[in-house]
Parts: C-alpha cells; sequence; structure tokens
C-alpha cells in the first residue's frame, strides 16, 4: 500500500513549486550508502512504495533500508472529459516534495557493491536523476 499520512489539517494544498537545492536532509544519516536526488520533482508515495520492494527482492531482506522522504503533499486531479469550474478535483495521490540535493533512500548492513546494485534498482523506479553517496567520515 502506498504511504500516506494518517491525518492531515488541510485536506487540500495548493500546488506551489519552490525551485531551492535541498539544505536538509541532503547527507546520508542513518544508513552506510544513498540515493542522492539531482534534480526537484514531486515523488508520488506509489514510486516510493515500488522502490523499497525492489531494493528488499534484491537483498533477500538482508541489512536495513530507509526511507527519508515520506508523501505528504495531496495532488488533486479533475478527471478527465470534465467542463472547468465547480471547484478544486478530489485527492488524486500524496506526494513527497523533492530538492535537489535529497537523500531518499539509505542502506546499512550490506557491502558496498550490493548496495551499490540495489540502490541501481531503485533509481529505475524514481522519477528524477539520482546518484549513490556513501556516508561522509567527520573529522
Amino acid at each position: 500500500m502506498a504511504l500516506m499520512p494518517k491525518r492531515v489539517k488541510y485536506r487540500k494544498e495548493q500546488r506551489r513549486v519552490r525551485p531551492r537545492k535541498a539544505t536538509k536532509g541532503n547527507y546520508v544519516a542513518y544508513g552506510d550508502y544513498g540515493l542522492q536526488s539531482l534534480e526537484g520533482a514531486w515523488v508520488k508515495g506509489t514510486q516510493l512504495e515500488a522502490g523499497r520492494i525492489a531494493a528488499m527482492h534484491f537483498v533477500k531482506r538482508e541489512g536495513k533500508l530507509f526511507i527519508r522522504v515520506f508523501p505528504d503533499k495531496p495532488i488533486s486531479k479533475k478527471p478527465l472529459e470534465t467542463r472547468m469550474g465547480t471547484g478544486k478535483a478530489e485527492v488524486d495521490y500524496w506526494a513527497a516534495r523533492v530538492k535537489p540535493g535529497t537523500i531518499l533512500f539509505e542502506m546499512a548492513g550490506v557491502p558496498e557493491r550490493t548496495a551499490k546494485m540495489a540502490l541501481l534498482r531503485v533509481a529505475m523506479k524514481m522519477p528524477v536523476k539520482t546518484r549513490f553517496v556513501g556516508r561522509r567520515v567527520r573529522v
């Protein structure tokens, strides 16, 4: 089942796009390796779930997978061949706001080669260009 919030303060939101680079969530925090977004987009909850399934199927439930974004933005869409007017449409799907630099997924407990192959499969499911990154060593 796709990710979605249990409850929200307002059912519908304005679309609003803010083309900025990520300042939060732009480094590997929980795992050893991560998948970083290189462009901004709305990532659907179903796409995140497809990525999760692809990664866990590849590593055969070894290690740990962290999903760093959550789809909390309601996206509404009017049905096809509907006349304009009559108010805002119902919520079609839930999306996560992803800015360039945001870490989408992280993996821990698997070798680098395995993590790279698993996150490559996740990248195929994402609507944005991504890159494989490792944890930065603090001095």
